[in-house]
This record gives structure tokens, C-alpha cells and sequence, in this order.
């Protein structure tokens, strides 16, 4: 632990994160390009001068921070001049070619899409394309670049409190807009430059036609393309969340997991070269090279590129023999990754990488030692669940506050699925040569297909055990940040006991419960009014602090059940849930709040400047109603027609009444 403390590049890569936090969240460089390089220079010639060894340090310190502004600044597409937010864009004709393609929506298609041209002019910078679906499935392939006419659109944020932030994610990935178009506003261009990734996608295409080719079900096809090929597009939704309920998500995620898996596989039959000189050299160049076929041929995405580039640099330390050196090169891995993509600091998928193979270099050991098997099959599984237990260990605050649950049988898939899936790898890509060959047996096909069903039956069964799925556990990111903490001052005191330590794991343990305690009185204490956002419904409610009345007009579906309101039941807390009738009136802190729904009922005494909330589109003229009432504000929600709300809006603005739309601006909350 001294040794990695130590380590040089551990120092850069902490202030290179936090150059790339502070660029991306607070854009504390908007100067340009020259003025950029003034810095650097100036800190490179303080650094080249080197008067005193302490200011040498800072400066080198400075110069990573500068890096991480740097490197997220140029990763920014809007930094340029030539991105497409500069051009006119309304009547534009756009060249888009397709650089990701994505899982189909309901009705739409969806690719990840370069602006390339906008009006003649050459542009940069991704959007979002939405392709109505058409009655023949048709999909754009990688490099397709297509002529429309779009009109831009912002992307939408969460239109209810602590719903998943998907404009966020996206902006993470450098794209700020999207485009709807339908098959006669569209036309394909005929000329097609080849990109690697677009060289990979055929590649993989062809695989995929001729495994079609095989008897595999749907199910079986899915998985085997998830695991070889990176392709989970076509997964079913069911059969996705049984994955994500057992524990196993992580197994149809080209990752960490499979490539590490890959690289102990070719560790073993590659040991034979030791002997030569230079053998373990030769070696690692040997691994390496497999390593990035395989991350060729699985289509090069994000999570590919990041394990594989992991692992290349973990490989390059084996060669060296030395233990420490794994933990040194993933170090010097997560360093040279942000340093080409600074934005894979905010992806999940990054995050748990690391996190899970840090808990297996620095937890395993400890747990592996608790117990002495004396048999190789007691030997095996006690390492399978030592592994397992640490990895989970390191992932454990972060899954939580991602997804708010926590697979209780998580050790039980990982037992028996991960000691075949090296076997289901190496099976899986001699299947897929052969194939391509046209030299596969039937029964071999079969034969493999009977495994991805035994292996979607037994995480069915483990999923289906509900009792053993803790969900709905909610956690704060200050929380998340403290558990890490305990974890680390636990590791840290396990490697060596002293007093010293103890204290700091103790303190660590108080200060969590703390802050637990401090945002458990916030939430009882906190009151608010609040109207969601539901498409087609009304969903009101009042909170009281652990206690919610909620009023809604959903048939068959309980409280708890409402997506637009259970994030932020489990954010906020709430311990009591009640559906309630409000009689359309209800006072909140003094405040006056007149629901109108289809009735048009809004005759009622002493109401003074009231919050209006318009519900089930009410036949009302609503100039009149203003008049007579005078609210402070109007609120339509989702279970009006469109058409009533755009006019509302119009005479709202016309009387100088603040409106609010659910649909455009979000739920409304009114606290205390």
C-alpha cells in the first residue's frame, strides 16, 4: 500500500480527475485554444527551470490539472468553431453519418450520429437520431451517412425529481441535441467512407448472418451475441432484468470480466514461451495483440476498448513478474484512458471496472487467508467465492446508488456461472470461426445452444427468488462517498493493525451514521406540495414529512407502482404512503391550491390568489376564470390535450400569468 501510495502517476492521475470535474461541471476554461498553450508553457518552463524541488512538484501537480481541463476542453466538440450549434440551423440540409447504433425504442430507431455537413458547410459534433420505424425492419449500419432536413431539439431532462437523467448522460457523451425524421425525409447518400469501427461492424454482421443461420432461439442468439460480440440490442427486456436481479448483469457486458477471463486463458497457453529468451516479453506482445482482435471483432464499443486497454497494461505488468506491478499498471491504464477520453470518468460502466478489480487486488487476499482448503474442488470454490465477495465489495456503494438494489444471491450465479464462461468464451469463438467457415456441425450448434438455455434457465430461477432481492435501497452520493471510506480505512487497517488505524475506521463508521441521521431528520422535517408529470394521467401529491398523500386517476395501480413518483419516494424517504381525494382544494403552508379537472368546477368563496392546477383538459373559458380568481400561477399537467395546453399558454401570457407545463418544465414542487 506505501508503494502505491507513492507511485507518481497515482498523484497525476488525481489531479488530472480533478482538472476533468472541474472543466466539465463548472467550465472554468472558456479562453480558447492560445491561451491555453500560454499556460502550459508557462508551467513547462517553471518545471524545465527546476529552482526549488518543492515548486517543481507543484508545477508538475498543476500541469496534470491543466491536462484534464485541457483534455476536456478539446473533447468538448462546442469548443470549435465549426461545431454545428454555430451554424443557422432552422431550414438547414444536414449530412449525418451514423457512428453508433443503438437499441430500438418503440417506435423509433435510434443511432448516435455525426453532423458532418450543415448547409455546405463542414461541422462537427454528435446528436441523438430518432428513425420512425417502418413496417420492414430496416437498420443503418455504422458509416451510413444520410441527407435530412431536421429540426434540432433539445434534448429533454427528467420531467419528475430523481428520475434517471438521460439529456445528462448524453451530455457526457458530447451530444446536446436530437433529430426526428421519417423514411420520406430522409434520403441515403451513396458514398461511404469505411472507419475502423464501421470495418468491425461488417465483420460482425456477417458473424451474426451466419449464426441466424443455426437453430439457436431468440434468447439463445441474444445471449451469445451479448457475450461474443457486444451486442445487446436485441435482448429481451424480461430477460435483461432477470440478469440484472441475480447478480449477473455484468456477464452480457463485453467487459473486464471477459477479458479478464480471456487473458488468464492465454496466460496459461501461451506459458510455454517463459522458456525462450524474451519469453515473457514476446508473451505479453502476443496477449495483447489477442486481446485487441477480440475487442476488434466484439466492435470496439466503449467498454471493450476500456477492459482491453485495462488489461493490456495489467499483461505488460505480468510479463515484469512482480505483484505490486498490476496494481501499478492499472494506475498507469486509468491514467492514459482519461488522458484519451477524459469522459469515461463518468461512466458507470469505467467506474465499476476499476472499483471491481481494485476490490479484488486489495480484499481477496484478506478473505483467501481467513480459510485453508484442503481439497482443489474446496480450493476452487472458496476462491470463486473470495473473488466474488470482493469485487462486490468494491462495487457495492456504487451499484447501490445507481440502481438502488442489491442482488442477495449474487455469489450463488457468480459460483456457478463464471467457472464455465472462460469455457463458454473459448466454445463460443471457435463457434463463431466455424461458422464463418460453413464448416460448423449442427451438433455442435445445438449442442451450444443447450448451454446459453441451461444458463438462461438457472438466472431465471435465481431471479424469480424474490426474497433474496433487497430493492428500493436509496442512498445519498455523500453516503456513497463515506461507505468508501469505511472500506478503505477497513483495508487499510486489516494490512496492519494498530491503534491508528483503528480510530481512523471507527471514525469513519461515526461519521457515516452522522450523516445518515442528519438527512433522516432533513426528510422528516421537510414538507412539500407537489404536481408530477404523467402522460395521459394526474398524479398529485402532498408530503408530510415521511408520509405521502397521493391523488391519482391510474387504474389498477398502486402508489408504489408509479414511476413518476417512486424515485423520488425513495429519495426523499417516504415511509407511509396514502392515496387521498384533495376535493379539488388543498392549503399548504397558507397557500391556496384549486384543482379544476373535467368538471370545470372553480366557483369557491374566499379563495385569494390561488394556485391553479388544470386537470383532464376542463371545458372552461379560461380568460374568464383568471378574471374572476387571479391566480398567482397555472399549472397543466400531463392528462391534458396538448391542444388545450398550447392555448393556455397564449392567454396565460397574453394576462401576464405564469404557466407551467409538466411536459416542458418538469413537475412541479412546492416546498416549505
Amino acid at each position: 500500500m506505501k508503494r502505491l501510495i507513492k507511485y507518481v502517476p497515482l498523484h497525476f492521475l488525481v489531479f488530472l480527475i480533478l482538472g476533468i470535474c472541474l472543466q466539465f461541471y463548472y467550465e472554468i476554461w472558456q479562453y480558447g485554444f492560445l491561451k491555453l498553450s500560454v499556460v502550459f508553457g508557462v508551467f513547462f518552463v517553471l518545471n524545465i527551470l527546476n529552482i526549488k524541488k518543492q515548486l517543481t512538484t507543484i508545477t508538475s501537480f498543476l500541469i496534470y490539472f491543466f491536462i484534464g481541463v485541457s483534455v476536456t476542453f478539446l473533447n468538448d466538440s462546442r469548443n470549435y468553431k465549426n461545431h454545428y450549434s454555430n451554424f443557422n440551423k432552422e431550414e438547414a440540409q444536414v449530412l449525418l453519418k451514423i457512428t453508433k447504433v443503438l437499441k430500438p425504442g418503440n417506435y423509433y430507431q435510434k443511432y448516435i450520429a455525426e453532423i458532418i455537413g450543415l448547409n455546405q458547410h463542414k461541422t462537427r459534433g454528435e446528436v441523438l437520431l430518432n428513425v420512425q420505424k417502418d413496417t420492414i425492419d430496416f437498420r443503418f449500419s455504422i458509416d451510413d451517412e444520410l441527407y435530412v432536413k431536421p429540426v434540432f431539439k433539445e434534448l429533454i431532462p427528467p420531467l419528475n425529481p430523481y428520475q434517471f437523467n438521460y439529456k445528462s448522460y448524453l451530455a457526457k457523451q458530447g451530444i446536446y441535441h436530437q433529430i426526428f425524421t421519417e423514411k420520406e425525409q430522409y434520403q441515403k447518400s451513396n458514398l461511404v467512407e469505411t472507419s475502423v469501427a464501421g470495418f468491425a461492424e461488417k465483420i460482425r454482421n456477417n458473424i451474426i448472418t451466419s449464426l441466424e443461420k443455426r437453430s439457436f432461439s431468440n434468447d439463445e442468439l441474444a445471449v451469445i451475441k451479448a457475450l461474443l460480440l457486444g451486442q445487446r440490442q436485441d435482448i429481451s427486456k424480461g430477460l435483461l432484468t432477470d440478469y440484472q436481479n441475480a447478480g449477473a448483469i455484468h456477464i452480457l457486458a463485453v467487459s473486464g470480466l471477459h477479458v479478464g477471463i480471456l487473458l488468464l486463458i492465454l496466460t496459461f497457453i501461451l506459458r510455454p514461451i517463459d522458456r525462450f529468451k524474451n519469453g515473457k516479453y514476446i508473451k505479453a506482445i502476443c496477449i495483447i495483440v489477442f486481446l485487441w482482435m477480440f475487442a476488434f471483432i466484439a466492435g470496439l464499443s466503449a467498454s471493450v476498448v476500456r477492459a482491453v486497454t485495462m488489461f493490456s497494461f495489467v499483461a505488460i505488468g505480468q510479463s515484469f513478474q512482480k505483484k505490486t506491478l498490476i496494481e501499478f499498471s492499472l494506475i498507469t491504464s486509468m491514467l492514459f484512458l482519461l488522458l484519451v477520453k477524459p469522459m469515461f470518468l463518468f461512466d458507470v460502466g469505467f467506474q465499476l471496472s476499476y472499483l471491481a478489480v481494485f476490490g479484488i487486488i486489495w480484499v481477496q487476499p484478506k478473505l483467501n487467508s481467513l480459510y485453508v482448503p484442503k481439497y482443489y474442488l474446496d480450493k476452487k470454490i472458496w476462491q470463486l467465492l473470495t473473488v466474488s465477495i470482493a469485487a462486490q465489495v468494491g462495487i457495492l456503494p456504487l451499484s447501490i446508488y445507481y440502481f438502488q438494489q442489491f442482488p442477495g444471491l449474487f455469489m450463488l450465479s457468480n459460483i456457478v456461472i463464471i467457472p464455465f464462461l472462460g469455457i463458454i468464451l473459448v466454445a463460443g469463438i471457435v463457434i463463431i470461426i466455424l461458422s464463418i467457415l460453413n464448416i460448423l456441425p449442427q451438433f455442435l450448434a445445438d449442442f451450444y445452444g443447450i448451454i446459453i438455455s441451461l444458463m438462461n434457465s438457472f438466472v431465471r430461477f435465481i431471479a424469480r427468488q424474490e426474497q433474496f432481492l433487497w430493492q428500493e435501497i436509496a442512498i445519498s452520493f455523500k453516503v456513497m462517498l463515506v461507505l468508501y471510506f469505511i472500506i478503505f480505512s477497513a483495508i487499510f487497517f486489516l494490512l496492519k493493525k494498530n491503534s491508528k488505524r483503528l480510530v481512523i475506521f471507527l471514525v469513519s463508521i461515526i461519521l457515516c451514521q452522522s450523516i445518515y441521521f442528519l438527512e433522516h431528520i432533513k426528510a422528516k422535517e421537510q414538507n412539500a406540495f407537489m404536481v408530477f408529470h404523467k402522460s395521459r394521467f394526474s398524479v398529485v401529491g402532498n408530503k408530510i414529512g415521511k408520509q405521502l398523500n397521493i391523488q391519482h386517476n391510474i387504474d389498477s395501480v398502486s402508489v408504489r407502482d408509479i414511476k413518476a413518483v417512486k424515485p423520488f419516494m425513495l429519495s426523499v424517504k417516504i415511509e407511509k404512503i396514502n392515496k387521498v381525494d384533495f376535493k379539488n382544494y388543498v392549503n399548504f403552508k397558507g397557500k391556496d391550491i384549486l384543482i379544476i379537472d373535467s368538471l370545470g368546477v372553480y366557483q369557491l368563496e374566499k379563495i385569494i390568489n390561488p394556485i391553479v392546477i388544470l386537470q383532464d383538459s376542463p371545458k372552461i373559458n379560461l380568460e374568464r376564470m383568471l378574471s374572476i380568481l387571479k391566480p398567482s400561477l397555472v399549472i397543466a399537467d400531463g392528462s391534458n390535450y396538448k391542444k388545450d395546453v398550447l392555448f393556455w399558454e397564449k392567454v396565460s401570457l397574453k394576462l401576464k400569468v405564469p404557466f407551467h407545463y409538466t411536459g416542458q418544465k418538469g413537475a412541479f414542487i412546492l416546498s416549505d
